[in-house]
């Protein structure tokens, strides 16, 4: 549940009723909105009654939180949620693209596409050190070299790094170079995984599962929320239907979905989606035009070499014809980028 103070309530008064709160064995998540602070109630309320807590001072109103979410709903924060990260606004009027190699392969490489990335306009820069392959004799990445190379990359643009972690006991390492964490679409319901990386206190992207629904997928932000220690970012990646024309599904009409469902900003990935580089730009114009707080692209010097997934990666001038277009398609929407 949660209980909604007036705005005049006081500081002594929230922190009164947050004691209440854990005096009944429940815990307790407190929430400075714009308008108003909104605390939540978790654990077992089924037994509790309402009235316990509406009485109390500075106290609006109380309410039940039906849906199987409750942190990442709207009821729990009425206003978009903005996700900072080293000066870049996730969430909010700008449109941020994040974008870079499929995997890191080289310093080169690495670099060649942080300053692409940052002169096309582009806020973060993305690359794969540790990568989750389908066929356990695939190329799996560089692991901590390639962290040290993104690194390498942020020294010489200042781009924020965004890199996947694929297992707890990665955490800490990635932590130690990666600005925004990234949860792929495998393990969004690795709650393990999920638990550990609320821990580390880093932003974290997190990608809708193949066949996930959006409560699912809002669920598993739940479990990343529930620490309060990082601000989370959803992707929406593409999911599993019966239509094989493109590697995914879009589902574009889940942008819209989400944001009235939850606080939280909401990307998409067009490369996952298609699968195809000659479909990322129209996925990445469409998840814009639908309302999306940013998007994450993959592209590479020559995709043709590419050790991961180059079929999908866009050359670096179709990546900066495309950020163009975008850029036309967020002035008549009234955003910018």
């Amino acid at each position: 549940m949660i209980i909604k103070m007036k705005q005049a309530a006081t500081k002594r008064q929230v922190e009164a009723i947050g004691r209440r709160v854990e005096a009944e064995g429940l815990e307790v998540q407190i929430n400075v909105g714009q308008q108003r602070t909104v605390i939540g109630v978790f654990g077992d309320t089924s037994a509790t009654d309402p009235q316990v807590f509406r009485i109390l001072d500075g106290v609006e109103d109380v309410i039940r939180i039906t849906s199987p979410f409750k942190m990442a709903s709207r009821s729990f924060r009425e206003e978009d949620t903005v996700v900072e990260v080293n000066g870049v606004k996730i969430g909010g009027k700008e449109i941020v693209v994040m974008a870079g190699p499929c995997a890191v392969e080289s310093e080169e490489q690495i670099i060649q596409c942080a300053r692409l990335v940052k002169k096309a306009g582009g806020k973060i820069l993305r690359g794969g050190a540790f990568k989750p392959r389908s066929s356990p004799h695939a190329w799996r990445g560089l692991a901590e070299k390639g962290l040290k190379l993104l690194a390498r990359a942020k020294e010489e643009t200042g781009l924020p790094i965004v890199t996947e972690v694929l297992d707890s006991s990665q955490v800490l390492l990635v932590s130690q170079y990666a600005d925004i964490l990234q949860i792929g679409a495998r393990n969004m319901q690795n709650f393990t995984l999920l638990e550990a990386v609320s821990q580390a206190g880093k932003p974290v992207l997190l990608k809708r599962g193949m066949a996930a629904t959006p409560e699912e997928w809002l669920m598993a932000a739940d479990y990343l929320l529930k620490q309060d220690k990082c601000g989370v970012i959803l992707c929406e990646r593409g999911i599993r239907t019966f239509s094989n024309v493109t590697r995914f599904t879009a589902d574009v009409g889940a942008i819209p979905v989400v944001q009235e469902k939850s606080h939280l900003p909401v990307i998409g990935d067009p490369s996952h989606s298609a699968g195809y580089f000659g479909y990322v730009p129209a996925l990445a114009r469409a998840y814009i035009a639908a309302g999306a707080s940013g998007l994450i692209i993959e592209i590479h010097p020559h995709p043709k070499k590419a050790r991961c997934d180059g079929s999908q990666a866009l050359t670096f001038s179709d990546f900066e014809r495309l950020m163009g277009q975008l850029k036309a398609i967020a002035s008549a929407i009234g955003r910018e980028i």
